[in-house]
């Protein structure tokens, strides 16, 4: 508006100039000719019509620029009505949505949760399996003398199928079923593995055998108290194959050497503390082993406690008991002589006794730990004599590309350090791994085992459990060598 002001009053005092101008001239004293004062008027007032004319159109245009900005105020305005409009609408049908959903006749609800699809047993229920196998060369000898374990060939050594089902939010339940190569005594009844008959039974090749492996009801009261009642895993050695993580091309130590198995029947308490820092484990079990049921007159405990914190981990533990010896009947205690000296049987079992302990640390590059162990009595439970053992194994692996990995391993276990103490063993195993799917490891590795005997009569040796057990003469040193392709497969 201050600009349309401006504009006219610039265009009228221009007019105004123009009709002053003309005031001298009539002012004027000297004659002049009537022609030339009427065209002097008669371009003045041309003039004056071409100001006039720019005024209007000016006018005009400053009209139809203010016409035109009220209009665009308008249609703002309506916009931001309309846009309050719409929100309250909005707000409106939210709010009469909110008020229909809790209008909803409970019968109208209820009928609408009985359409609903009911909840299968198999919505809770996974299956899952591992399968070790391998196919290799081994080389046996005895004091130099190849033996009948020498040869190629494939074999799957264990096949776990497993079947998981979750009954609630606290109870579970397990079944796992254990297919494998089996030496031994078919019977029912409580075999006894230190009765003198037992070692013309378990020479005997029965077959490929369908065990039930793990069976158990769980109660997950808290992750810091879970119940496991039936055959489950033990506290140790499952703990050490986490660890070790090459469980595929062997058992872990007290496995591998028949100081301790990875499951049995019984009641298993364990748990985490601390967000895992701290790991727990007290199984009260028969003995004998998830093969080997019996019925005993006292149960045997084993238990672990454990920690990890940023990559380290540590554990000890132990096991206390019979190893499912103590049956009614069970010969205890005979005088017997060893090396000259000879041992007065009490008439009562040994207590078999392990104690256990790990460390180590791991990351996605690398693995370096190793496990200890020290047993007494574990083979003289029903014997007049007494003994202890012990060993160490030391294991790593680099992870030196995504799928790739080299790993080595080594053993050492004396047997007997009171009876015989020259019987003790080396073990190494070593080589370069693949992962080519997620659920496939296949490797290519070597074994050595070697063992010596200085007792004073020939022995059953044992050897390295991809082969069979070999026959040792006394002061006899056997070897066993292998190489081939191991692997696993998963799902």
């Amino acid at each position: 508006m201050t600009s349309k002001f401006s504009l006219l009053a610039g265009a009228s005092m221009g007019i105004a100039l123009i009709a002053g101008g003309a005031t001298p001239a009539f002012a004027a004293k000297k004659p002049v000719h009537h022609a030339k004062h009427a065209a002097a008027r008669s371009g003045q007032s041309a003039e004056i019509e071409a100001l006039r004319a720019q005024v209007e159109a000016l006018t005009a245009r400053l009209d139809a620029q203010e016409q035109n900005s009220a209009q665009a105020t308008a249609q703002i305005n309506a916009a931001q009505n309309q846009a309050a409009a719409a929100q309250v609408a909005a707000q409106s049908a939210q709010t009469q949505a909110a008020a229909a959903q809790t209008a909803v006749p409970t019968e109208v609800k209820t009928q609408l949760a009985a359409n609903k699809p009911k909840p299968q047993w198999f919505d809770s229920t996974s299956i899952s399996g591992r399968m070790y196998f391998n196919g290799s060369n081994i080389s046996q000898k005895v004091n130099g003398v190849k033996q009948p374990g020498t040869g190629t060939g494939f074999n799957i050594k264990r096949l776990y199928i497993g079947v998981d089902h979750t009954f609630s939010p606290i109870f579970s339940g397990n079944v796992t079923m254990d297919i494998s190569n089996v030496v031994g005594s078919t019977s029912n009844y409580n075999f006894n593995a230190n009765s003198a008959a037992s070692p013309a039974n378990s020479t005997a090749l029965v077959g490929r055998g369908f065990y039930v492996k793990k069976a158990y009801l769980q109660a997950k009261l808290n992750p810091a108290f879970i119940i496991r009642a039936g055959a489950a895993d033990l506290p140790w050695v499952p703990y050490i194959e986490g660890q070790y993580g090459y469980r595929h091309i062997e058992n872990t130590l007290i496995d591998r050497t028949n100081f301790g198995t990875s499951a049995d029947w019984g009641v298993h308490v364990l748990g985490d503390i601390a967000g895992g820092l701290i790991s727990y484990q007290v199984s009260a079990i028969d003995g004998g082993g998830y093969r080997n049921v019996k019925v005993t007159k006292t149960v045997d405990f084993e238990g672990r406690l454990s920690t990890s914190y940023k990559g380290f981990f540590a554990a000890v533990g132990g096991y206390t008991g019979k190893r499912a010896n103590d049956t009614q009947g069970a010969v205890t205690g005979a005088t017997t002589t060893v090396n000259g000296v000879t041992y007065i049987g009490g008439g009562h079992l040994h207590t078999a006794t392990r104690e256990d302990a790990a460390i180590g640390y791991k990351n996605k590059l690398f693995t370096l730990g190793g496990e200890y162990f020290h047993a007494k009595n574990w083979n003289n439970v029903t014997t007049a004599t007494t003994d202890k053992s012990e060993g160490y194994s030391l294991f790593g692996n680099v992870n030196f590309a995504p799928k790739w990995s080299v790993f080595g391993r080594y053993d050492w276990v004396k047997y007997s350090e009171d009876l015989n103490p020259q019987f003790h063993q080396h073990y190494y195993n070593g080589g370069i791994q693949w992962e080519p799917a997620k659920i496939v490891d296949i490797a290519l590795v070597y074994k050595h085992e070697s063992l010596n005997d200085g007792s004073l009569a020939a022995i059953s040796g044992y050897a390295n459990q991809n082969a069979p057990a070999l026959s040792i003469p006394i002061n006899g040193h056997a070897t066993t060598n292998e190489i081939g392709l191991f692997g696993q497969l998963r799902f």
